[in-house]
């Protein structure tokens, strides 16, 4: 059991904290670091633009952090990577906002070794994988609903995968990024933004990748009222996308997409625009998605009570957003619980 004060002693702590009449202690910041999905920095309101101060002459501890980046290995590298893959499928199925100080944590060692590597051979790695890093992190703070923490990781995030000259990352990080300018009412300039990362990405964009483009085209379009563009990104994306089964790119792990996952992207891109060939997508998205993805399959559940909302069909979209709420609640999703409120007022 918490230990925490009276509700109405609570009610003048949190005034206070706003008002910032009085400091958030320790005890309490353990609450709300992952209640809300925030940094120290942004909780105890840090981010004051000022770097720490450096002792004069400090060439001794400047080399000797340049000497150690220096030693950054290839192994060390995949440590990182590993790093990464572990808070990607922790998120996938926890969700971001417990993971705030381990996300938060591994960003600052990226980039500490990417400040003190000095000549290319050393920095690019370590540029390539803080990309990667920067971008999932990027993510779960849009889904934690910090919309500004995500605009600076997807902006460090494509910093990097310019520095490791790495155009299928740079493409990835512009295109989530566009998701951002949606969430926030822009939903014509985040069309513009993938279309823009496709261009990026070029010639060297593997087929998944490229298919994954065009299937976040598509759900842009639809959510930015353009039918007609939508079903035309779709069509491409599933020409672009592999045969089989095999969900993971070689070439860019943070991407899933095989033809399930496609199916449940063009259900949810189809209901957006009122097709009636929605809910065959999104069904057969929901008997063969992985178990594990447990944000995507609320996101699912969302898709479907959409579609049916859009048929009259008011209990069986009741049922599904019931299950979507349980999911969303379980990964701690904002965008999720915003979407489920504002479908639960149709119905």
């Amino acid at each position: 059991m918490l230990d925490v004060a009276s509700t109405a002693s609570l009610r003048v702590y949190v005034s206070e904290w706003e008002n910032g009449k009085r400091q958030v202690s320790e005890r309490y910041a353990h609450i709300l670091r992952p209640l809300f999905g925030v940094t120290d920095a942004e909780l105890f309101d840090r981010n004051d633009g000022h770097a720490p101060a450096v002792e004069p002459g400090g060439y001794t501890e400047l080399m000797s952090r340049i000497d150690s980046a220096r030693s950054v290995s290839t192994a060390m590298v995949k440590t990182f990577m590993d790093q990464t893959e572990l808070l990607r499928t922790l998120d996938r199925q926890m969700g971001a906002a417990s993971l705030v100080d381990q996300m938060t944590g591994h960003l600052t060692a990226l980039e500490e070794a990417l400040t003190f590597a000095v000549l290319p051979d050393a920095r690019r790695p370590v540029a390539r994988a803080l990309a990667g890093a920067a971008t999932l992190a990027a993510w779960q703070a849009l889904s934690a609903g910090s919309v500004e923490r995500a605009w600076r990781n997807y902006e460090l995030g494509k910093r990097a995968a310019q520095e490791a000259e790495e155009p299928m990352y740079l493409a990835h990080a512009t295109a989530e990024q566009a998701y951002v300018l949606n969430e926030g009412g822009r939903p014509e300039m985040a069309v513009q933004l993938v279309r823009e990362a496709q261009r990026l990405g070029g010639e060297q964009t593997s087929p998944r990748l490229r298919a994954w483009l065009f299937a976040a085209e598509a759900e842009l379009c639809a959510k930015a009222n353009m039918p007609d563009d939508c079903n035309r990104a779709l069509d491409k994306a599933i020409v672009s996308l592999p045969p089989g089964d095999e969900d993971r790119d070689p070439d860019m792990l943070s991407i899933f997409l095989n033809s399930s996952h496609l199916a449940r992207w063009r259900g949810n891109a189809l209901a957006m625009i009122g097709d009636a060939n929605a809910l065959d997508s999104l069904y057969t998205g929901l008997r063969t998605t992985d178990p594990t993805f447990v944000r995507a399959t609320s996101g699912l559940r969302c898709d479907l009570a959409q579609a049916h909302l859009a048929r009259g069909e008011f209990s069986q979209a009741q049922e599904h957003l019931q299950q979507a709420r349980l999911l969303a609640n379980r990964t701690g999703s904002v965008r999720h619980r915003r979407r489920i409120e504002q479908l639960t007022q149709k119905l």
